[in-house]
This record gives C-alpha cells, structure tokens and sequence, in this order.
C-alpha cells in the first residue's frame, strides 16, 4: 500500500500553464486574444502550453495547429514554451508522424510533448516505448504524457513499469501525468527519486493541485484561468509561507467547479472566467466543445472575488 508522502515547503515549483484558444465570432481562433494570453503567462513567470486540450488540440485542423505554433514562436521571441505533437486522426507510422511534429515544434523554439494518440492506444507498452525511443534518436528534450480518458478518448495511464522504463531515455525530461488519482501519482514521484531526481512529473491533476506540494511540478489547465495566482502560490511555497495553502484552497475551489462532469467543459468555465475578470472580449469557444450556463458565472465571480482578497492581502 502506497503511503502519504512527506510535504515538500521551501521547494521551487515549476509551473506550466495551458493557454485557452479563445474564439471568435467569426468562428475561428481568436489570435489576438490568444496572443494576449500567452504574454500574461510569461509575465507571471509560468511558461506556456499551446496545442494542448485547453487549447481545443483535438479539435483543430492540422492548419489551424501550425497557426497556433508560428503565433507562438512570434509572440515567444526566444522565450520557453511547451506545445502539443499530436498526430490523431492521422495515417501513418506513429514514429514517423511524431518526429514530423516534433521537428516542427524544435523549429518553432518550443518543448514537444507527444499527445497520446488511437493507434498506440491499445498498443503493447513495449511497443510505445519503441516508439518513444525511435523519436528520442534525434535528442531531446522531450516530454511524454499519460491522459485519462475523461479528457480524450485516446488517452491512456501506462503501468509504472512503463514509467520506470522511460526514465531510462534520457531525452524524455518530464512526464505529464493526468489520471486524477494522487496515489498513482505518488508512486510515480517514490520511482522518479529513487531513479532520475532531475526527472519531472508534472501533475495535470486539478482536482489536487496541491500535489505540487509533494514534489510534482504541474503543467495543468485550470492555470489558465489564472497564471498570475499560481504564480503567486508558487512563491509563497517557495518561501514557506502558509499563506500558500489557503490560495491552494480558493485555486482549487475554482477547479472543483470548472472540472465537474463534463469535464471537458473546464474549457467554457475558463472563458467564461477570463471574460468576467475583463481579460478576454467573448467568452466564446470552439463550437464544438461543450459548454456550461451561464448560471456558473455568478459562482466564478464570487470565487474570483475571493482569490483577489486573498492576493491583495499576500502582497
């Protein structure tokens, strides 16, 4: 039986925040409002994730992607950030279609993180890992992803057998892991210090963002509503301020609303969360997505309203 791991204060975290793809009335993306966003991200001191599912990834055409990724190389002007490889719906040699995407995100100045995908998804583990290391020939750093089908169909949570064996690729430098299981999670970071403490977990858990306070680092989408607060979080952490817990408190109240059933209306919960605090125009999203009542907005507003108090007080 796993046991609850010791608390981590004093310990930097490293903080990625998926962007939200806004989108416009006119039924595209929004990039001026995306750009925006990624901007306030950098400037929190968190670095973005674009073609991930916060940022609708599943749902875009493969141009609609490059767009994202040639906004972002533009708009990053040398600056780190993580963006999605992602291959579904294509044919072809997984190996071959991930290093295509991979070489393209390199291009761009981003971190390539391999999205799960239907052809690998019933794949032996073995026969991933080949396909892992077959991308990992041309050197990394790349990060792999572990995605509960909660989130995607394709999604897929490995063995930790399987973990173990991709610490031994040395270009992977992180795994995102995305069960919404903590003691899957905790068993991930007992291997990872055991075997590869240079290794990061990052949580895409925002049902228990606190487990950046074990020892995981996060690349999650609920940062998106607010990369400024995490930030702030992160900081006081750091310091060892308990006045980090009680902004973990609010921050996850705000995903305890946004990621309920269906979760993948988190994406909404965000717009509709962006535009009430004036940062985003719309609240509009990919039509495609599902979408929440506008009931939320009153909740979103009393959280928001909280979470300033509680800013304005740490400072």
């Amino acid at each position: 039986m796993t046991s609850i791991p010791p608390l981590r204060p004093g310990r930097r975290i490293e903080g990625v925040s998926a962007v939200l793809l806004p989108w416009s009335k006119a039924d595209r993306p929004d990039l001026d409002s995306f750009n925006a966003l990624l901007h306030r991200t950098w400037s929190s001191g968190l670095s973005p994730a674009v073609n991930m599912d916060t940022g609708f990834v599943n749902l875009l055409t493969r141009a609609q992607r490059s767009e994202v990724l040639e906004a972002t190389r533009i708009a990053a002007n040398g600056r780190a950030f993580v963006a999605g490889a992602f291959i579904e719906g294509e044919s072809g040699d997984p190996e071959t279609l991930y290093r295509r995407e991979v070489e393209a995100i390199r291009s761009a100045g981003g971190t390539p993180i391999l999205f799960q995908c239907t052809a690998l998804a019933n794949a032996a583990e073995s026969e991933v890992l080949d396909v892992y290391r077959g991308v990992a020939r041309d050197g990394g750093p790349l990060l792999a992803f572990e995605l509960g089908k909660m989130f995607a169909p394709f999604g897929r949570i490995y063995s930790l057998d399987f973990f173990e064996r991709l610490l031994d690729i040395t270009a992977f430098t992180g795994l995102k892991h995305s069960s919404l299981d903590r003691v899957q999670e905790w068993e991930r970071l007992r291997v990872r210090d055991a075997r590869r403490q240079d290794f990061h977990l990052y949580t895409g858990n925002d049902l228990a963002i606190d487990l950046a306070f074990y020892g995981s680092d996060y690349l999650l989408g609920l940062s998106a509503f607010w990369p400024e607060a995490f930030a702030a979080r992160d900081r006081l952490w750091a310091e060892s301020d308990p006045r980090a817990v009680t902004l973990n408190d609010l921050l996850q109240y705000l995903g305890f609303v946004a990621f309920r059933a269906p979760v993948p209306a988190y994406k909404h919960s965000a717009a509709q969360f962006l535009h009430l605090r004036g940062v985003l125009p719309t609240d509009l999203i990919h039509p495609k997505s599902p979408s929440r009542p506008s009931s939320d907005v009153a909740i979103l507003q009393d959280i928001a309203d909280r979470i300033t108090g509680h800013l304005d007080a740490s400072r």
